[in-house]
């Protein structure tokens, strides 16, 4: 029995899941949108928020911590489009990409930073399901459904019938009143 054996192994070892992890955070965190499977997907997700809420915090025991998480890639130079290292010193490296905007963009959002889309299209080799994770946009919130109640049911009254004189006479409540017999009777 698997009791209190959360998270999947992802079908490596716990140095490589640590490392998979770090890069795909490192990935996520400078291109805001990767493609991966599903369960990759969904084990980056809590590590990422993670690193999200303590970059919300902005102190220095939290960028240390957020250093010591990421590991090496945490000081990894940042490269555009072109091939060219990123100029801007104050996003030249994850960490700071991570402190100086991902951070900044959540301060007022408790938890949810990311999202997690389901793609059709299955990857090469294996078929796997594959997914694209993603972070909110700035001040993007979840539309929140409303629900809109069934309307009750409209139940139109029937007329009750008008009594007639031989319905009067024939009625039950009638012929049960005639036919009890009284005390003075008995």
């Amino acid at each position: 029995m698997r009791h209190l054996k959360a998270g999947r192994k992802l079908g490596r070892n716990a140095s490589h899941r640590l490392a998979l992890m770090r890069n795909l955070a490192a990935a996520l965190i400078e291109h805001e949108r990767i493609t991966t499977t599903v369960e990759k997907a969904k084990e980056l997700r809590p590590f990422v928020e993670r690193l999200v809420t303590l970059a919300r915090k902005g102190t220095l025991h939290a960028r240390r911590l957020a250093a010591q998480k990421l590991g090496p890639v945490a000081g990894a130079t940042r490269y555009d489009d072109e091939g060219s290292a990123v100029t801007d010193r104050q996003l030249n490296t994850i960490l700071k990409k991570l402190f100086n905007v991902i951070g900044p963009r959540f301060q007022d959002r408790p938890g949810g930073y990311t999202r997690i889309l389901k793609l059709h299209k299955r990857r090469l080799g294996d078929a796997g399901q594959t997914a694209l994770i993603e972070f909110l946009a700035p001040g993007e919130t979840k539309p929140k459904k409303k629900r809109e109640l069934a309307p009750a049911p409209t139940v139109e009254p029937t007329p009750a019938p008008a009594p007639t004189s031989e319905s009067a006479s024939s009625s039950p409540a009638s012929a049960a009143a005639t036919s009890k017999p009284t005390e003075s009777q008995s």
